[in-house]
């Protein structure tokens, strides 16, 4: 990529635990990191973390650092991969909570695609937002008191949600376009 693509300087954050929708982890690692972001990916531990592909278990990916050890001010953005088990196991681990509320605190883009608002709920950002997600967690944001919509992305000031990986061009295009318009960060 060429030194002028607007994400170049940027540090991205995807946080994700064992049971990780397998396509909503590696498609936008690989395009953000072909748009020219560094990309890192926490887990709960360190070491391997299997995603889910479709109706079984699928490939490793390897962890960069542990939840507990990221720091929001050493990235720009968050990212959470949805499947039904990531989210829900993460949901209720205090660390990958604050972290989320952190970054948007912040006003970082914080980007949750399929069952991963499910995260956003437990953090508290979801009342008065108008979000998406996958279809069977819809009456669970909208009872965290969110508009809930049927769309490919909703962009809601620092919150990016998306329904599946049908979507997930619309998805990371969201999340690009959010951090070229943002500033750059101080070296």
């Amino acid at each position: 990529m060429p030194a002028d693509t607007p994400i170049t300087s940027r540090r991205i954050l995807i946080m994700a635990t064992d049971g990780f929708e397998q396509s909503e982890l590696e498609v936008p690692l690989q395009r953000l990191r072909d748009a020219g972001a560094d990309v890192d990916i926490a887990s709960l531990d360190t070491g391997k973390i299997t995603g889910w592909d479709e109706d079984d278990w699928g490939d490793e990916i390897e962890v960069d650092l542990r939840i507990a050890d990221a720091k929001v001010e050493d990235y720009d953005a968050l990212v959470l991969p949805g499947g039904q088990i990531n989210p829900d196991l993460l949901r209720v681990e205090e660390q990958a909570i604050e972290l989320i509320q952190g970054f948007a605190s912040a006003g970082k883009p914080v980007a949750a695609i399929c069952h991963a608002p499910w995260l956003l709920v437990e953090a508290g950002l979801a009342k008065g937002r108008r979000m998406t997600s996958y279809k069977s967690i819809r009456t669970d944001i909208a009872n965290a008191g969110a508009d809930v919509v049927d769309e490919a992305v909703v962009v809601d000031a620092n919150i990016i949600t998306s329904r599946c990986p049908d979507d997930l061009t619309a998805f990371c295009n969201a999340i690009i376009e959010a951090l070229a318009e943002t500033a750059v960060p101080a070296a």
